[in-house]
């Protein structure tokens, strides 16, 4: 194990990999800039062969817009300053989640609004496949111009294994070896049996859902969204759920299977349900702090996310991890009782809530999903 994995394993709090691993890649390349000049060559992001000063922050802050709905906080701010100009750089990294809400598209117009930039670079860089055409389609709208540069770590990872007589970065190759950046241009064993198994395992997902466990869910909180939702679910936010919307996206509560493209091989999924609301919710504020004192009342039924005062989601859920099931003889039974225990919880804790539980239609539904 590296000695990164373990750092982060002594962390007291949720596991911050993200924020985690910035701080490294960031450390590594400030006091390595000779080889941050050679990737940004690598990568035609720059060409300039003259001599930079260059100064490296991360997490800086910066106002939002007018039209924002909240700051924004790149995970690293290069500005290379040469030849009486400075260039900037914006890199927000991804490694298990996807980008939040319109986050890339906030950086792209403060970069353009920023007064002293010669050159104006905005790179996303992910562990997992997540194409971004419409940010794309946005930068040739943008004056000043804005470059725009999607990469993957597992790029990175070539790239430093150049270095690996460094101590720094073989460290780093290593964590991200266990993390999953290294490579995905080959199929692991494990990636050829998850294609063979691919249908059984979302069958049996299919049936823990289904019949009485969907039914009871329609009794409580309106007729589910049918269909490739829960597909659509699966490849954007790495979960397999039945869902219905209270206030269009701003709240919501989903039922089923979450965190299905864990950080490492030894974590497991979670089952369960989870109740969310959105930074643009107008009664956010209210329902946070409802949440707050459900998981106060309840803490050892209800988890929490994000329960803060600035933007962003915040959820709860009731939930247990996968490796909980799998000593049963008869799962799917068991899984699908679970399931029908997590919609009682939610309903025992809305009459919390000051709020009328509008439910969105099926119809309305399936044309949002689309």
């Amino acid at each position: 194990m590296s000695l990164f994995t373990n750092l982060l394993n002594l962390h007291s709090a949720n596991k911050p990999l993200e924020d985690f691993f910035t701080e490294i890649i960031a450390y590594f390349l400030d006091i390595n800039h000779d080889i941050l000049i050679a990737w940004l060559k690598h990568e035609s992001i720059i060409n300039n062969e003259n001599e930079i000063n260059i100064n490296l922050l991360t997490q800086e802050s910066y106002q939002p817009l007018k039209h924002h709905h909240s700051g924004s906080k790149p995970d690293i701010v290069i500005k290379l300053e040469h030849d009486n100009q400075t260039d900037i750089i914006f890199i927000e990294s991804k490694i298990g989640s996807t980008e939040g809400w319109e986050q890339l598209k906030r950086y792209a117009e403060i970069l353009s609004s920023l007064s002293y930039p010669q050159q104006r670079t905005l790179i996303y860089i992910t562990r997992d496949y997540e194409p971004k055409e419409e940010i794309e389609k946005l930068l040739p709208q943008l004056t000043p111009n804005v470059k725009f540069f999607q990469l993957r770590w597992y790029q990175f990872y070539s790239f430093l294994k150049k270095y690996e007589t460094d101590t720094l970065a073989k460290e780093i190759l290593t964590f991200m070896e266990i993390h999953r950046m290294s490579h995905t241009n080959q199929l692991s064993s494990v990636d050829l049996l998850t294609m063979v198994n691919f249908n059984k395992t979302l069958n049996f997902m299919k049936s823990t859902l289904s019949e009485e466990v969907e039914k009871e869910f329609n009794m409580a909180f309106g007729n589910v969204t049918k269909g490739a939702a829960s597909m659509t679910q699966w490849t954007s936010v790495k979960r397999y759920i039945i869902y219905n919307r209270f206030d269009s996206w701003n709240c919501w509560c989903g039922l089923g299977y979450f965190n299905l493209n864990p950080e490492n091989l030894t974590e497991y999924p979670y089952l369960g349900i989870c109740l969310e609301v959105s930074p643009g919710f107008k009664e956010r504020l209210k329902f946070v702090e409802v949440m707050q004192e459900v998981v106060n009342k309840y803490p050892n039924k209800w988890t929490s996310y994000n329960l803060t005062i600035a933007p962003g989601w915040s959820s709860i859920s009731y939930r247990k991890s996968l490796q909980e099931f799998l000593s049963q003889e008869d799962q799917l039974s068991v899984i699908k009782s679970f399931f029908i225990e997590s919609i009682h919880e939610l309903q025992n804790i809305q009459h919390y809530f000051d709020f009328h539980w509008k439910v969105v239609s099926t119809d309305e539904a399936s044309k949002e999903e689309e």
